[in-house]
């Protein structure tokens, strides 16, 4: 079957009905209850907009403890130098409810740049949004929704896109309709020590290079983490991301996603399956290992080719497939709850596993393949390292999607991909103050 012609798989429309249905958790968890703090003056409010409109290179913007509700957006434009300070995630809180028009609640443009100490609130589109930023720094930043309907939250919690040298740490994103913590088209990038819980996606890399991802805990989202290479962007393929040391645990939420329109690419993460540890579309170069993988109902680790989404795959400096994967030394727990079968992608690891209808796998392998560097896949031309512990007592699925949905087929065979691999040795470790 030709690659241009795998549009008609259409994403896996099964005729199948159930006699039961599969579950999906949903959080309206906060943190922290800012309606106990005191609430800032308009003065109070003017002087921190104030700050930060008239900011000079160097300076250092301290926001006192207390509740400042905005009617406008947040931006510092091209400074640099610049330090945000509040007094405490539980203490400073930004919110952006009575924001009307714009997008994300804080902009940051400039270079090395620190926000840390504080909370920002229901921003309609992004929570905080950084570009264009050579030395950016999130520490101890807490972004949520307080809406009782989650399709109308923001977009992502936060937002470094096209920087380079970011460090996200110590922080907290709760209830964005897209990804809590979302790196975009960037460079060398520490993800650490931090929480999401309640988004579709916790933890999103995407068309980014170097990317550590370690000590961060992802629960209660629809897919904990992600690593996408999406066609189309300025910034084409991304590679170099180390996933370690995290716990991936209870992803299960229902996935409220929304379209963003007509658009063939449509919004990605609409098509993941509630109860995703992690997931790799079109990814280079990743390495997941020393991770606690548990209780996640529909897969532990998806290893996926832009195949599956059913969208166009022609763009300049691109490719489709993932390449370049090595995992070892998790840690897997599978869950008692029935798998994901709201999304295409759910039904096909649910009901066409090769374990059995409704069994939750550990490690899934979707089997395309560059058909330009081998004739099959046994000779593991994408580079697809296993090497599991106790592999014989996972629940491991290599699928044949390449004749379409009227003939898939599914094998427990991983012989081909226990490998071991050492190509990630050149990820940058960054050092932040």
């Amino acid at each position: 079957m030709k690659i241009q012609n795998l549009q008609l798989l259409a994403l896996f429309i099964f005729p199948i009905t159930f006699l039961f249905f599969s579950c999906s958790s949903s959080t309206t968890e906060m943190t922290f209850d800012s309606s106990k703090l005191r609430k800032a003056s308009q003065e109070e409010v003017e002087k921190v907009i104030e700050a930060f409109i008239l900011a000079q290179d160097g300076d250092v913007i301290e926001i006192p403890e207390g509740f400042y509700s905005f009617k406008t957006q947040l931006i510092l434009d091209n400074k640099n130098n610049i330090q945000i300070k509040g007094h405490g995630m539980d203490k400073t809180v930004f919110s952006f409810r009575e924001l009307k028009t714009g997008g994300e609640g804080v902009k940051l443009v400039g270079n090395e740049i620190l926000i840390q100490d504080l909370s920002i609130e229901d921003a309609p589109g992004d929570g905080v949004k950084s570009q264009h930023v050579d030395g950016m720094t999130f520490r101890r930043i807490n972004v949520t929704w307080t809406n009782g309907d989650k399709s109308k939250n923001g977009t992502y919690a936060i937002y470094p896109v096209q920087c380079k040298n970011v460090l996200i740490d110590e922080c907290i994103a709760s209830h964005s309709k897209d990804a809590g913590i979302y790196v975009g088209q960037s460079e060398n990038i520490v993800v650490k020590n931090s929480l999401a819980f309640g988004n579709v996606a916790g933890i999103e890399i995407e068309n980014s290079d170097n990317a550590e991802v370690y000590g961060n805990t992802a629960r209660d989202n629809s897919g904990g983490i992600l690593v996408f290479n999406l066609p189309g962007l300025p910034k084409s393929d991304g590679k170099g991301t180390k996933i370690y040391d995290n716990d991936i645990i209870t992803n299960n939420h229902v996935n409220f996603a929304t379209p963003l329109g007509e658009d063939p690419n449509g919004n990605t993460v609409t098509m993941i399956p509630p109860g995703s540890g992690i997931i790799l579309l079109a990814a280079k170069d990743v390495e997941i290992y020393n991770n606690r993988i548990h209780k996640n109902k529909t897969v532990g680790i998806a290893i996926a080719n832009y195949h599956v989404t059913g969208f166009p795959m022609d763009a300049p400096n691109w490719s489709p497939f993932t390449s370049n994967i090595y995992v070892h030394n998790n840690d897997f727990k599978r869950t008692w709850r029935f798998p994901d079968l709201t999304k295409e992608f759910g039904q096909l690891i649910s009901v066409y596993n090769a374990h059995g209808k409704g069994k939750t796998q550990d490690i899934i392998y979707d089997g395309f393949f560059d058909q330009s560097l081998a004739e099959n896949i046994l000779s593991n031309p994408m580079n697809i390292c296993v090497q599991e512990a106790g592999i014989e007592k996972l629940h491991f699925t290599l699928f044949d999607l390449w004749e379409g949905e009227a003939n898939i087929k599914a094998s427990k065979d991983y012989n081909p991909f226990v490998c071991q691999t050492e190509v990630f040795t050149n990820v940058s470790h960054l050092t932040h103050k």
